[in-house]
């Protein structure tokens, strides 16, 4: 989405990107295939609506491939309100199945009778590599089957004519998160969900009885899920079908096990992809590992094979944004595709929305198979992707303690703070800085209760077993205070002074950078401060400036998007209601705009776009109009600080007086429960791969300046690390100032609003969504190893 420069603009350039993309006489027809995934049904809604919207007709093609092949009653038309209710469910409404016919030349002729007699010459795929290659085959073979009809008489000419091409656009849902080329595809991130939420509930089991877990996760060919929730869970052991275990890992499992229980940890987590293999390429079954677990080490063991269960439930919040955004995007490349165009996919890349070449990502994802078989394991986690590589690399990092003997010693002391408000994920970032500081011969002091407790001395030394099992617990293990550093540096400065700090981390929201600021301005009376010092963001509001995302925002996310859901049943069941929700974050919309798309509510205000009172009355109008459908319910957001006089009670009681007979309004202000909470998979890794990355580079600051000497006082050694479209950036505070508005305490500008017109297209208002010229075709691209992988 973020290749198109969307604002909500005026009347004229609504027209004018409706002339640029106008859908008028055209077909599209999206089915899914394959395995199932949560978050196609949001991708479903998005290309029904955003089709209707530019003036195509959109066709539901039932049960996959087969449904194309069997046409009749397969092939329906779709209406704006046949994708209404279907955001918050798992799975395809509109099926899926895996289809033989397909595979064979009478078979796809068959499907290009049934498109070509309803005109569809534009297919929308989504589904796996499997399913994205036979569009392609068809897509390719489509103007000799069009022929092979008109000599059957089955069509005319004048139709082959007219149906000449086929245009093909896919989106990848699968689980697993096994295509190249895309950072994430739909459903992984709802995935990794249901497999925290049962670590989560063994986790306190296993503590009880001092057990010992073997988990086996989905993932016949691809490691992601059982990789990805290794390192949000903090697992002992991990086996992946692309990085087998070394020869002899049955001793070094045994050995790591017995380590962790002499740490007093008193339970083992062992993850098991289902496709794991040793270097021979012969299966590493969980019932094998359970054996050797109670001979080697006599412990109590227990096997959790979690199966299906990984691929039902309702989507997460990040699953249904990404298939929202996926899917209009997707609608967007059809009609802007040409005879000429390969087929593409419409991929994720950071949060950037992408288009890649739809046969090299297959050849590269089939790449890895062929790397994994020819036990060319090394190749085949490079071309799993920059992600996957980074994950794998922070997770061996963390879980592996070095005896101390091999550690060489920097002689460097280096703290950790907690700033602002709590936010889901902090501890995860904490415990991951904690110990690459300890790998890289550093010593780790924590200190408690933000700068406060720093003034008063509340600072002590923090290892490696301190942090275990750190990762799922919410809000903030250390204690965080909003308190700003301004009026103890003094203290501070002593502090540090006493404790010989070379280096400071802190984790933290907008006081964060506000404390970051001060201690840099400090620098001239206090040569305590001249030492690196670096910010992670985290805060529910994710209003840092320097970052695209802070840790915390997601869980906030999932919270606020769960909420809505039930709150649209308790609407739906009484018809006619309309409610109204507060959300926090301050003057930054983030939390009310995304929890909007991802609800699927019908308006949400925020400080960053003016509203005024016609707003409102057109609002209400739109959901009078709604009313007179089938879907009688209505949902808004409001962020706590968009308005100071438009407030949620003055919105209430405005829509209660005018939807008087057609509407009543009920309010809900959502408050503290969005700071709590533990943490979701995507907020536990992010602050875990971001903290590691901070250490490093706190490290690498280190080594530039040996002995005890050396002062920092360049601009570029008190950052920000952040993520920015598709890297991690570290940005200097002073340069950030520039970007910053302090006033309202958001950044000037923020990516997430070129999203609100795609909210107000769902909800069917009318919304321009500028089209740029970049919407090329990307290569698929490799990074270079030292190149560093986004989130």
């Amino acid at each position: 989405m973020d290749d198109h420069d969307v604002s909500p603009g005026p009347k004229g350039s609504l027209r004018k990107f409706l002339e640029q993309l106008s859908g008028a006489g055209k077909a599209i027809g999206v089915l899914t295939s394959g395995g199932d995934a949560q978050g196609m049904n949001a991708a479903v809604r998005a290309v029904v609506r955003m089709g209707i919207y530019v003036g195509a007709k959109v066709y539901f093609i039932f049960e996959g491939y087969q449904g194309m092949v069997d046409g009749g009653s397969n092939i329906v038309e779709a209406d704006w309100e046949s994708v209404s209710s279907i955001l918050q469910v798992g799975g395809t409404i509109i099926g899926s199945a895996r289809c033989k016919d397909f595979r064979s030349r009478e078979g796809r002729l068959k499907a290009a009778r049934n498109l070509v007699q309803l005109g569809i010459t534009n297919l929308c795929v989504i589904g796996g590599d499997g399913s994205l290659t036979g569009a392609n085959i068809f897509r390719k073979e489509w103007s000799g089957l069009l022929e092979e009809l008109a000599r059957e008489g089955t069509i005319d000419a004048e139709e082959v004519e007219k149906h000449g091409h086929l245009n093909v656009v896919g989106m990848v849902g699968s689980i697993d998160n096994d295509f190249c080329g895309t950072d994430m595809t739909i459903g992984a991130d709802s995935a990794l969900h249901r497999i925290i939420e049962v670590v989560d509930a063994i986790m306190t089991t296993a503590q009880s009885h001092q057990r010992t877990f073997v988990l086996e996760v989905m993932g016949r060919h691809c490691g992601y899920l059982a990789l990805a929730s290794a390192l949000a869970c903090g697992a002992d052991w991990v086996f992946l079908p692309e990085s087998p275990p070394e020869e002899g890992w049955q001793e070094n499992m045994c050995i790591k096990l017995s380590e962790n229980r002499a740490r007093k940890k008193r339970l083992n987590i062992i993850i098991v992809a289902e496709g794991a293999i040793d270097t021979q390429n012969k299966p590493i079954t969980s019932e094998q590992i359970k054996e050797l677990v109670v001979t080697q080490l006599g412990y109590d063991t227990r096997v959790t094979i979690l199966g299906h269960v990984q691929r039902g439930g309702t989507p997460s919040a990040f699953d249904r944004i990404l298939a929202s955004r996926m899917g209009v995007e997707a609608v967007v490349a059809l009609l802007q595709a040409t005879p000429e165009t390969p087929a593409c996919v419409v991929s994720l890349s950071g949060n950037q929305a992408v288009r890649l070449p739809l046969m090299e990502c297959v050849q590269m994802t089939q790449d890895v198979q062929k790397a994994m078989d020819e036990r060319r394991f090394k190749d085949a986690v490079q071309l799993r992707g920059r992600s996957f590589e980074n994950n794998l690399n922070t997770y061996k990092r963390l879980a592996i303690k070095l005896p101390d003997s091999q550690i060489p010693k920097s002689n460097c002391n280096v703290c950790v703070v907690n700033v602002g408000a709590p936010a889901a994920g902090m501890n995860a970032a904490v415990r991951a800085a904690v110990r690459v500081g300890i790998s890289e011969g550093h010593k780790m002091f924590a200190v408690y209760d933000g700068f406060e407790g720093f003034a008063k001395g509340q600072i002590k030394e923090i290892g490696w077993a301190d942090v275990g099992g750190w990762t799922g617990q919410g809000g903030s293990i250390l204690g965080t205070k909003r308190t700003l550093p301004g009026k103890y540096l003094e203290d501070i400065a002593a502090q540090m002074h006493t404790h010989s700090i070379n280096a400071l981390l802190i984790i933290g929201g907008f006081e964060a950078y506000l404390g970051l600021l001060e201690l840099s301005a400090a620098r001239g009376k206090h040569e305590e401060f001249c030492v690196p010092m670096v910010m992670v963001p985290a805060t529910v509001s994710n209003n840092v400036p320097g970052s695209d995302f802070s840790i915390g925002a997601d869980t906030a996310l999932n919270t606020i998007t769960d909420t809505c859901d039930r709150i649209k049943q308790s609407a739906s069941g009484t018809k006619r209601r309309v409610f109204i929700i507060e959300t926090m974050g301050g003057y930054c919309g983030y939390l009310a705009n995304m929890g909007g798309l991802a609800a699927g509510a019908d308006a949400a205000y925020i400080f960053e776009e003016p509203f005024d009172i016609r707003d409102l009355q057109s609002n209400v109008e739109h959901l009078t109009e709604k009313m007179k459908t089938t879907i009688q319910r209505g949902l808004v957001l409001r962020n706590e600080s968009c308005s100071e006089n438009y407030t949620t009670d003055f919105i209430y009681q405005l829509y209660s007086e005018e939807g008087k007979g057609v509407f009543d309004c009920r309010k809900n202000v959502l408050g503290h429960m969005q700071q709590g909470g533990a943490p979701s998979p995507f907020d536990r890794n992010f602050g875990t791969k971001i903290a590691t990355r901070a250490m490093q580079w706190v490290s690498t600051k280190l080594k530039e300046s040996p002995g005890r000497g050396k002062r920092f006082v360049s601009d570029d050694s008190v950052c920000v690390l952040g993520i920015s479209k598709r890297n991690l950036l570290f940005q200097p505070v002073a340069q950030l100032k520039e970007e910053t508005d302090f006033e309202h305490r958001i950044p000037k500008e923020q990516w997430w609003l070129k999203l609100r017109p795609l909210m107000k297209i769902l909800a069917k208002y009318e919304a321009s969504f500028e089209v740029s010229d970049v919407c090329q075709l990307e290569p698929v691209r490799h990074r270079g190893p030292e190149e560093q992988a986004a989130i």
